[in-house]
């Protein structure tokens, strides 16, 4: 006599199917030796009913007016916990593979970032890893999904790949230290600027500005590169090195 599913919730409510014989005129359904609520004969050799609170394995059985039957086990399982989310941003385009870890994982059955769920892959009881979901820009709540239950309280940001629209001044001296400022879209989530490959500091001012002190570098113009955690934005030739003069 099976039972599908044969886990639930601690905290009981989890609707399971019993298959059969002779099940017709069903009067009781008990885990352990706690009754089933909402118990449904739906057919000789079907019944449904919903799972009282409970914890650990118990036996499953099924009264009619035949007798009881043998015990079939159900386990009930803790709500997950999660204790870390790495990484914790990535392209609103989703596709990156991000890792959970936490306790009461191994029956995690779907993943939400927001209003968009994907299904994980269990590792172990204490990890599992999931592929994000496309997104809008912006922080969400990550909700985990187990036969035990939800638990949120961690959250992913969703970040658009930046764009660079111009560079200003547009030339300073090979020696660097020009101050310049980047404009675009998605800076916020800056993590670094190069000129020509070298990392430059800069100060985020707003998601379509930023500040950034040029290092030295040959004379000529060289790319600007804006990278964030979605991507990189390449602004081709946009600031030029000056040679000084030599007399």
């Amino acid at each position: 006599m099976p039972i599908s599913p044969n886990q639930g919730s601690s905290g009981g409510g989890t609707l399971v199917t019993i298959t059969g014989t002779n099940l017709s005129g069903t009067t009781a359904v008990r885990f352990g030796t706690r009754s089933a609520t909402a118990v449904t004969n739906v057919s000789p050799t079907q019944v449904t009913a919903i799972s009282p609170s409970g914890s650990g394995a118990v036996g499953v059985t099924v009264t009619t007016p035949g007798g009881t039957s043998n015990p079939i086990p159900f386990f009930y399982v803790g709500a997950p916990f999660k204790q870390s989310l790495s990484p914790d941003s990535g392209s609103t385009t989703g596709g990156q593979t991000v890792t959970i870890n936490g306790t009461g994982l191994t029956s995690a059955s779907s993943v939400a970032f927001g209003a968009n769920t994907a299904v994980p892959t269990v590792v172990s009881d204490s990890q599992i890893t999931v592929v994000t979901p496309a997104g809008a820009a912006g922080t969400v709540g990550v909700t985990v999904t187990t036969a035990g239950g939800t638990n949120n309280g961690l959250s992913y940001t969703y970040v658009s790949v930046p764009t660079v629209t111009s560079v200003a001044p547009a030339a300073g001296p090979t020696s660097g230290g020009t101050p310049v400022t980047v404009t675009g879209t998605g800076l916020t989530s800056a993590t670094q600027v190069t000129f020509d490959g070298d990392p430059a500091p800069f100060t985020v001012i707003s998601d379509s500005t930023l500040s950034a002190v040029t290092p030295p570098g040959a004379a000529g113009p060289v790319d600007v590169v804006v990278t964030n955690d979605a991507g990189s934005a390449t602004a081709t030739d946009a600031f030029t090195y000056v040679a000084g003069p030599g007399i």
